[in-house]
């Protein structure tokens, strides 16, 4: 259902300027050093921040479980001889153990069991490796609410600045919605717990749009 729903997706996309998830590029980007040998990009889609990662990174490895998508990412990474896609189930992939001084993932996690991933990211990176993860959470607080409230206007600002439109396309907001039934999302409380059993003093924190990150450094 997930492979086929991001197949559809991929079909429609075009290359945006701004979205959610690239609001955040930079701030992930800002948790590794300025050069660093080889990264994993966990539901890497079209390949959007494998190629960011493709400037701080020797080899750059995106994995993502539907064919369209990593054809796309393909085509839109001709001029990056450093990054490689592959096609892969990342629950039934064999992760290389410590192999990567980067393992990341965006918007991908919440369709996966949580603490399960998390320990194949642990065990893909070397020591003094760097995991991050970039995805939605359950709103349920207090302070979840006051977040929701600011996302609107703040969504609606910096799409103007980056010219993109308002709205998407009919045909793709009804891909979004009818993939979107099928999504779960845990609240920030359980997302602390699980992270804190898997990687032992990661900071998990809440951003707007829907997001909340996971920055973890290996002992």
């Amino acid at each position: 259902m997930i492979q086929a729903d991001f197949d559809r997706i991929a079909l429609l996309a075009s290359e945006a300027r701004w979205s959610h998830n690239s609001h955040y590029h930079s701030f992930l980007l800002g948790r590794l050093p300025a050069h660093i040998d080889s990264a994993l990009d966990i539901g890497c889609g079209a390949g959007a921040f494998c190629r960011l990662l493709a400037s701080r990174s020797s080899r750059v490895l995106g994995l993502d479980l539907s064919p369209q998508m990593v054809r796309l990412a393909r085509e839109s990474s001709g001029g990056y001889p450093n990054v490689e896609y592959m096609q892969a189930d990342v629950m039934e992939w064999d992760f290389p153990p410590e192999r990567f001084d980067c393992v990341v993932s965006v918007a991908t996690l919440h369709h996966l069991p949580l603490e399960d991933i998390l320990a194949k990211m642990r065990g893909g990176l070397r020591r003094g490796g760097t995991l991050l993860v970039l995805d939605l959470f359950k709103y349920v607080t207090a302070t979840d609410m006051m977040l929701g409230a600011l996302a609107l206007p703040a969504g609606v600002a910096l799409r103007l600045k980056n010219r993109e439109p308002l709205r998407d396309p009919p045909e793709v907001r009804r891909a979004w919605q009818e993939h979107g039934r099928y999504d779960t999302y845990l609240p920030v409380s359980e997302i602390r717990a699980i992270s804190a059993r898997a990687l032992p003093g990661a900071k998990v924190r809440r951003h707007l749009f829907y997001r909340y990150s996971i920055v973890w450094k290996k002992p």
